[in-house]
């Protein structure tokens, strides 16, 4: 499992570098065939209160499932950061059970389900060591205009790849390459329950 650090705003001792290490290395324990995992950790100024620490994970499967997690908090002291790594590593087991346990349509059962083979390798998630913690990060929201300019590559899949594909990320929306229609789509929950999709048409 290659395991990657970056770190933005924070300085990367050896310290917290063990500690990431340490956390995450139980992954591959329950979920064989990681490709990579990438964590992000940065420290956002704040001229309105404290300063924000943002902890991200994202797993790569290797047959192309990404799961990602975040925590945002607000920084107390230097264990703040280690606070943060440990809450988005606990939404991580969630993901990972999510991955593991959700039924699904043959076709994504084919494209991203864990063979027989890595489940009879993996081992069992303990609910008591992973505590079910609730998906609540909010974004802060600034005051001045901002505008972010960013590249977006997409994936061609079917609308239920895409739906679980955002599922497993966390986020409420996805973007995704329909083959069927030749465009790109979005998917998106509702507020009172179920998904949208998106359908672009130039008018």
């Amino acid at each position: 499992m290659d395991l990657t650090l970056h770190t933005d705003n924070i300085r990367a001792t050896d310290d917290l570098e063990e500690f990431v290490q340490k956390k995450l290395s139980k992954l591959e324990r329950y979920m064989p065939n990681i490709e990579s995992v990438y964590v992000e950790l940065s420290q956002q100024n704040s001229h309105r209160g404290p300063d924000i620490v943002v902890a991200q994970i994202t797993i790569r499967h290797d047959r192309g499932a990404i799961l990602r997690t975040e925590e945002k908090l607000d920084k107390q002291d230097y264990n703040s950061v280690k606070t943060a790594i440990t809450n988005a590593s606990d939404k991580m087991y969630r993901r990972i059970r999510r991955f593991k346990d959700k039924p699904r349509s043959k076709r994504l059962r084919e494209r991203y389900a864990m063979t027989q083979e890595e489940f009879t390798m993996a081992e069992p998630l303990p609910d008591d060591l992973f505590p079910e913690v609730e998906d609540t990060e909010e974004e802060a929201v600034s005051e001045e205009t901002v505008i972010r300019r960013k590249v977006v590559g997409v994936t061609a899949m079917h609308e239920e790849e895409a739906i679980e594909q955002m599922e497993l990320l966390g986020h409420t929306f996805f973007m995704f390459f329909n083959p069927e229609r030749n465009t790109v789509q979005v998917v998106y929950k509702r507020d009172n329950g179920g998904y949208g999709l998106l359908d672009p048409e130039i008018v």
